[in-house]
């Protein structure tokens, strides 16, 4: 059973910086992961997907140039990191972490096509 875990969220003013971390365990494969962000009364919006057998990652726009994400393979867990730096009060959401054992289908994924996510962590930017 694959189980994801964030973690890493707070609070920073603008400019400031976080990392978050998904430990993903009970994988067996290389899967098409990604972050997604919801901010109260917004729709649930893809910031990041990457592929964990390596390829191509794509940003959103709107962090392009801010955020990176970054990965860490272990025996029986896979870590995945998103460095987000020179935060905005726009970045202020609940961030998820979302996994499906597939390819990448390219710089856009709906929410509704990953099969396991985390239980989320918030993250705030105060002006």
């Amino acid at each position: 059973q694959v189980q994801l875990v964030e973690s890493g969220g707070g609070s920073v003013q603008t400019g400031g910086s976080l990392r978050l971390s998904c430990a993903v365990s009970g994988y067996y494969s290389s899967y098409c992961m990604a972050w997604f962000r919801q901010a109260p009364g917004k729709e649930r919006e893809g910031v990041v997907i990457t592929y964990t057998g390596g390829g191509r990652t794509y940003y959103a726009d709107s962090v392009k140039g801010r955020f990176t994400i970054s990965q860490d393979n272990t025996e029986n867990t896979l870590t995945l990191y998103l460095q987000m730096n020179s935060l905005k009060p726009e970045d202020t959401a609940m961030y998820y972490c979302a996994a499906d054992p597939r390819y990448c289908s390219g710089d856009y994924e709906e929410a509704a096509d990953f099969g396991h996510w985390g239980q989320g962590t918030q993250v705030t930017v105060s002006s």
